[in-house]
């Protein structure tokens, strides 16, 4: 599996920023994390990859800097359109949603820039929305979500054709949105490969390891039934949400409510003693209306090296598992490892060090989730990190 960083932890809306940050963050997590090669995950806001689709210069200026900074690019993150550390993103992550013809205008541009980036070995991916946000959604909401991706399926055919690369779209549900869970995507997809005019080969599933702890799905039978389904796991964000055993208890309430913050959504699933999963669409939602009656998992990415703080814990043991089961599917070892820790600048006491963190979680990964014998690992590390 191919292992990188996002880079929509960084802020940068330019071409000017994307390289200082390249520069400064992504070269120097690279040498700390002692590799000599890392992938990064890249986040492309919407007038940027525009620009560079016509901006042959540009796309040389970055091509220069991933490999000055021994850095290479497998993977876009294309849900974040724009502006993912304005001071209040919210609901607007969500927005254009699949039935904006701006979404797929946006998608189809990174998987341009993309295919002058990627390597000369392998193929591309590319992560975005599930659809929209649940609420409005009505069939003919979904019928224009279905005309947009079966162009974008036909662009990524004439792209491959064309170049020779292969860039294949990955769809990452989300808890709150129109494909809430896994098996909503499932459901949703599957009957529109092929018949619809969506392929197969270029449409596929984003397992967000932080959304599947989130939704209390099991993470094997979850990836069982990607398998079973035909759909191949393009990319899986490597993520950890907040788990809180014990939502009643005054310590674990006092813990969790430091996570509240206003930039991001952070939305709440309570596994009842009924075994249904009852819902809040943010912190502050569950703490005033969740009956802590269960265990809670939280949507915040926290760094896959540390645990929170007693009595929280994170759902590293999902994110594992998940990974050794998508490992053992049909395009498994192709599928992109891309570690999405967007949320260092709102955890509870700030962050002094994002380098150090980001070489951290790196080497983390490879500890858990590159998982192989000595002598064989030697030889893999080198094809997912660094050569």
């Amino acid at each position: 599996m191919e292992l990188s960083y996002c880079t929509n932890v960084h802020p940068a809306e330019d071409l000017d920023g994307v390289i200082a940050q390249l520069d400064a963050s992504a070269g120097p997590a690279r040498r700390a994390a002692g590799l000599d090669r890392l992938g990064v995950g890249l986040w492309l806001p919407a007038d940027l990859a525009r620009r560079l689709t016509v901006d042959t210069e540009g796309v040389n200026r970055l091509r220069a800097c991933l490999e000055a900074n021994g850095l290479e690019v497998r993977t876009v993150n294309a849900f974040p359109y724009a502006a993912f550390h304005a001071e209040v993103v919210k609901h607007d992550v969500y927005l254009p949603d699949w039935t904006d013809p701006r979404r797929a205008d946006y998608t189809l541009n990174c998987a341009r820039v993309l295919a002058e980036l990627l390597p000369p070995d392998g193929d591309g991916s590319i992560s975005t929305l599930p659809l929209a946000w649940r609420s409005p959604w009505t069939p003919d909401h979904d019928a224009r979500a279905t005309a947009e991706l079966r162009r974008v399926s036909d662009r990524l055919r004439e792209l491959r054709r064309r170049t020779g690369r292969t860039i294949r779209l990955a769809i990452e549900p989300e808890p709150g949105c129109v494909l809430d869970t896994v098996a909503d995507v499932v459901d949703w997809l599957a009957p529109r490969l092929g018949t619809e005019g969506i392929d197969p080969e270029h449409i596929g599933i984003c397992l967000d390891t932080c959304h599947l702890a989130v939704s209390f799905a099991d993470p094997v039978e979850t990836v069982g039934l990607i398998e079973a389904a035909g759909i191949r796991i393009v990319k899986v964000q490597a993520s950890a949400a907040l788990h809180v055993e014990d939502p009643a208890d005054s310590a674990s309430r006092s813990a969790v409510a430091a996570f509240v913050e206003q930039r991001y959504l952070h939305q709440t699933r309570e596994l009842a003693p009924d075994g249904v999963v009852l819902a809040a669409d943010d912190l502050p939602d569950a703490l005033e209306k969740l009956p802590a009656e269960g265990p809670w998992r939280v949507h915040f990415h926290v760094p896959l090296h540390l645990a929170p703080t007693s009595p929280l814990t994170a759902t590293t043991d999902v994110l594992r598992a998940a990974c050794a089961a998508v490992r053992q599917t049909s395009h498994g070892e192709e599928a992109h490892l891309d570690i999405e820790t967007y949320t260092w600048s709102v955890l509870p006491g700030g962050v002094t060090d994002l380098t150090a963190g980001i070489s951290a979680e790196l080497r983390w990964a490879l500890d858990e989730l590159i998982q192989a014998p000595d002598a064989e690992r030697a030889m893999l590390v080198p094809k997912a990190v660094a050569t």
